[in-house]
C-alpha cells in the first residue's frame, strides 16, 4: 500500500449483534474510515453450521450486501461464517487484503494474517495470534444511559437488592434443560431467603421453550420475568444493566458476562451441567487434554496448525479467569464488588493492525 494512503477497510459482519459489536470496538480504535459488508445466512445456516471452506454457499446473497470491487486492503471479521466470506474475498482480490479475525479459526491457523483470540478459546501460541485477557464486548454506554432514564422509575418499586438474572441457552458441551432451570431457581430462592431483595429474569434468543416454561411457572413471588421474542418488545436488558444492583448470568453467555463485568457490577456465574451424551462429554475432555501442556498439548497444537482439529472453547476455564481476576464469583458464593478493568488492550491490538497493513 502506498505510504500515506488511508487503507480501504471492510467490516464483514452478520446478524449476531454481540459479534458485530466487538468488530466495531476494534474499528473505532483504528480510527480509519470503514465500510460495512453485512452478510445474512441461508435459513439452514442461521443456527446450523456450514462446512468450513472458502465459499459463499452458506450466505443469502440476495439479502446480503454486494461483495464486489474495488476490493479492500483490510478485512475485520469475526466468527466461522463470516471468516469463510472473508477468505473468499481475499481469493477474489488476488490475495491482497489482510484479514484480521476476532475469535477462533475453525481450521487453518495460517489462513489469517492476524488472529485476536478471546480467552475462552484455547489457542496455540503463534506470532500472529494476540491473546486477549477479556473479549472486546462492551455494552453501548449511550444505550445504557438512555435505558437508565426509561427504566429507573419502572424498577423503583422492586425490593432491593434487585438481582438481574440473565438467562442464555444450551451450548455444547453443556445442557440447559428443565432440570438445570429448576436447579437455578432453587439457588435463587435460597438467595432471596438469605438476603432478601427481588429478581428480574430475562431470557435470550437461545433459551429453549421448555426452559422458559419452567422459569415462568416456578418464578418466586414478587419477581419479574421477560421472555425474549424476535420482535423485541419491551426488552429490559439494557434497563437492568443500568439499574440492577447485581447480576446472575448463566455460564454459556460470554457476551452477557463480559458486559456486566465491564460495567463494574457484582456478578455471579451459574455454571451449566455437562451434556449427558457420552460422546459430547468425551470430546469435551479430550479437547481440554489436547489444549493443555505436556506431550499431548504439543500434539494438539500441531493438529490445530494443520487444520486437522478445531480450536477448543473452554467456558469453564473462562469462568475461572473471571474468578481469579476478581470480576465474578460462582453462583451461590457471596457477591463482592468487582475489580476495575484496564481498557488499554484494544489500543495495543489496533497498533498491531496498523503495522500489519503498513
Amino acid at each position: 500500500m502506498a505510504v500515506g494512503r488511508v487503507p480501504r477497510v471492510w467490516l464483514v459482519l452478520s446478524d449476531k449483534l454481540g459479534d458485530n459489536a466487538q468488530i466495531r470496538v476494534l474499528a473505532e480504535a483504528l480510527g480509519w474510515p470503514c465500510e460495512t459488508r453485512r452478510v445474512l445466512m441461508k435459513p439452514e445456516f442461521v443456527l446450523g453450521k456450514p462446512r468450513f471452506e472458502v465459499s459463499l454457499e452458506h450466505i443469502d446473497r440476495a439479502r446480503s450486501d454486494p461483495l464486489e470491487p474495488p476490493w479492500p486492503d483490510l478485512i475485520l471479521t469475526i466468527g466461522r461464517r463470516c471468516a469463510m466470506v472473508a477468505l473468499w474475498i481475499k481469493e477474489q482480490a488476488g490475495g491482497r487484503p489482510k484479514i484480521v479475525l476476532v475469535g477462533r479459526p475453525k481450521k487453518g491457523l495460517d489462513a489469517f494474517d492476524l488472529i485476536v483470540a478471546p480467552p475462552q478459546f484455547r489457542m496455540p501460541e503463534a506470532p500472529h495470534v494476540i491473546p486477549l485477557s477479556l473479549p472486546l464486548m462492551r455494552a453501548d454506554p449511550e444505550r445504557v444511559a438512555a435505558a437508565r432514564v426509561l427504566w429507573q422509575e419502572r424498577l423503583a418499586a422492586m425490593p432491593r437488592p434487585l438481582t438481574a438474572v440473565l438467562v442464555g441457552g444450551a451450548t455444547k458441551p453443556f445442557r440447559f434443560d428443565r432440570r438445570a432451570a429448576a436447579r437455578l431457581l432453587a439457588g435463587l430462592e435460597a438467595m432471596l431467603a438469605r438476603e432478601g431483595g427481588s429478581l428480574y429474569l430475562t431470557t435470550s434468543r437461545r433459551t429453549r421453550p421448555e426452559v422458559v416454561e419452567e422459569l415462568r411457572a416456578r418464578l418466586p413471588a414478587g419477581s419479574a420475568f421477560y421472555g425474549w421474542r424476535p420482535e423485541g418488545g419491551d426488552n429490559p436488558y439494557f434497563g437492568l444493566l443500568a439499574c440492577a444492583d447485581r447480576f446472575v448470568v448463566t455460564g454459556d453467555s460470554v457476551s452477557m458476562m463480559v458486559e456486566v463485568a465491564r460495567l463494574g457490577r457484582p456478578l455471579a456465574i451459574y455454571d451449566l451441567p455437562l451434556s449427558a451424551d457420552p460422546l459430547v462429554r468425551l470430546r469435551y475432555h479430550l479437547g481440554r487434554i489436547l489444549a493443555g501442556g505436556g506431550r499431548l498439548g504439543g500434539l494438539g497444537e500441531t493438529l490445530q496448525r494443520r487444520g486437522l482439529v478445531g480450536i477448543a472453547r473452554d467456558l469453564r476455564g473462562f469462568h475461572a479467569r473471571l474468578y481469579a481476576e476478581g470480576l465474578a464469583v460462582p453462583f451461590g458464593a457471596p457477591f463482592r464488588p468487582p475489580r476495575g478493568i484496564a481498557e488499554e488492550e484494544v489500543d495495543r491490538i489496533a497498533e498491531r493492525v496498523r503495522r500489519l497493513v503498513a
